[in-house]
């Protein structure tokens, strides 16, 4: 009994290094599935909301700079984030996976590109209180910007 113990708490072990290291390289491409419910960027009203944040990084990620909503555009400054293969930005209400699947999926963002723009199309911004990048290969979140 104790021998099957191990083996099941080993087997698990793999398989929870294996999901988070997915996002560590952009050569793992396995092309594991996305949130399931996103919603797109085709939602409600236009956005009339200016709002910002400063990024910080959540789950051992680092993320940095600033997320800016004017009009109907979102504005990233001074962005950089850690790698990952499948890295998109959300808009939410939280910075878990379960808001991240009740967000609005914004696109895929670079890692690398320290500005960055995003249009909103009929998204009301105020609707939303973060900004969140995201690794939908792994589900995990990297950063978070709280918009105010």
């Amino acid at each position: 009994m104790r021998i099957k113990t191990v083996i099941v708490t080993a087997a698990a072990a793999i398989a929870l290094t294996a999901g988070l290291s997915a996002c560590s390289s952009p050569s793992s491409d396995t092309g594991a599935s996305k949130p399931a419910a996103s919603h797109s960027a085709e939602a409600t009203t236009p956005a009339t909301a200016s709002l910002s944040g400063t990024f910080a990084g959540l789950n051992d990620k680092k993320v940095a700079g600033t997320a800016k909503i004017d009009g109907d555009t979102l504005t990233l400054s001074g962005f950089s984030s850690d790698e990952g293969p499948d890295l998109h930005l959300y808009l939410t209400n939280g910075t878990d996976e379960a808001a991240v699947t009740a967000g609005t999926t914004l696109g895929a963002v670079k890692f690398d590109a320290a500005s960055q723009t995003f249009k909103l199309d009929g998204v009301k911004a105020g609707d939303f209180k973060y900004v969140v990048v995201h690794c939908d290969k792994a589900l995990a979140v990297f950063g978070a910007a709280p918009l105010a």
